[in-house]
């Protein structure tokens, strides 16, 4: 393991804050996941993640601001929009894997006792 300097910290405090600002918050890595099994739309996705149509949308726009998330409407009557994760997505697979890991873990912890 590499010897923690001043300067090692302060660039792993940076990349943690970049990071967060990203996928920080109740709903981004949640609508990741529930993205992860396939394209949605947008009521399914409200639906599914149990999220509220206007936080969603407000979600989604940054997720899709970041290269996350891409938005394609559709031509239907009515006018239906479909989302879906980009490539550049997947460099979160490793941190979604942890946190649920981590989640279970915890929940144990905390429920059963278990460490």
């Amino acid at each position: 393991m590499a010897k923690h300097t001043v300067e090692s910290c302060s660039k792993a405090r940076m990349a943690i804050r970049d990071t967060l600002d990203v996928v920080g918050g109740k709903w981004k890595l949640v609508l990741v996941s529930v993205l992860r099994s396939g394209k949605k739309g947008f009521n399914e996705l409200s639906r599914e993640a149990m999220i509220s149509p206007r936080i969603l949308s407000k979600e989604l726009q940054e997720l899709e601001m970041n290269g996350l998330v891409s938005r394609k409407v559709c031509d239907t009557k009515p006018v239906t929009v479909q989302y879906e994760l980009t490539s550049y997505s997947e460099t979160l697979g490793e941190v979604l894997v942890a946190m649920e890991k981590w989640g279970y873990q915890h929940r144990n912890k905390i429920i059963h006792g278990i460490e």
